[in-house]
């Protein structure tokens, strides 16, 4: 997330509480910064467990203290109770040991492992096929943006490697999200649109293909020794397994 610009401020945004000029700079933020998008995208979800956040927030931080964090602003400055108030509350609450993104999105560790593909699903959730199919898709362009991810990812890949059946590639890139990166390899599909292949290191082994849906989009995943792949897209589950396999016999040779 681009770091001169907090959450609060993404919600104020999201509220339309701000002028003009403090809208223009964030909305130029998003034209330069993708995962800022997908932040601005995360907090504007209807699904975000807020009712379960202030719970904990409660038990972890009683009233007395949250009170008392308050009574130091001044009268004017004291802020009413909602979305912008609970995520400065919680914010602050971070030097005590709290960590806000745990209380507003409900991470577990038994989620942990799925998140890499949330976030790309949250993401690609925003695409359509105007977004990719004014890019250029020549090799040499490809190979270059190729490398980029090969030195971030400890990979070798080649377009020829990567090629689908009705499906144009269109850019690979380099994402990041708390200083993990992910590669997110895009493709144009004529029929079903946006689709991406998206790598990210991994520690877990081998794991056969797994299938999953998020956002009303398809998901085939899968593992080596040292990184986890999905496929998604809005393709058939059957079609994109096909795919999945094909990519990983050859990525593995």
């Amino acid at each position: 997330m681009n770091a001169r610009i907090p959450d609060e401020q993404l919600v104020a945004y999201l509220d339309d509480q701000l002028d003009s000029e403090q809208r223009q700079r964030i909305d130029d933020a998003i034209a330069e910064d993708p995962m800022l998008g997908l932040r601005l995208q995360w907090l504007n979800r209807s699904s975000l467990p807020f009712k379960a956040a202030y719970d904990e927030l409660g038990r972890q931080a009683p009233v007395i203290r949250l009170q008392a964090m308050l009574d130091t602003l001044p009268s004017p400055a004291r802020p009413a109770l909602n979305r912008r108030w609970f995520l400065a509350a919680a914010a602050g609450l971070v030097f005590s040991g709290v960590l806000a993104d745990r209380l507003f999105l409900g991470w577990q560790t038994s989620q942990q492992k799925s998140n890499w593909r949330q976030l790309v699903a949250d993401y690609m959730v925003l695409y359509v096929p105007e977004t990719l199919d004014h890019l250029p898709s020549d090799e040499a362009t490809q190979r270059s943006q190729l490398r980029t991810i090969d030195a971030r990812l400890g990979l070798n890949l080649a377009p020829a490697q990567l090629a689908l059946p009705r499906a144009e590639l269109k850019r690979a890139q380099i994402l990041e999200y708390d200083g993990v990166p992910i590669a997110q390899i895009s493709y144009l599909d004529l029929v079903h649109g946006p689709m991406a292949l998206c790598v990210t290191r991994s520690n877990g082994g081998n794991r056969h293909f797994a299938r999953e849906r998020r956002h009303e989009m398809n998901i085939v995943y899968w593992a080596d020794l040292e990184h986890a792949w999905m496929l998604i897209g809005r393709n058939p589950m059957a079609n994109l397994e096909e795919m999945a396999k094909a990519l990983r016999t050859r990525l593995n040779t």
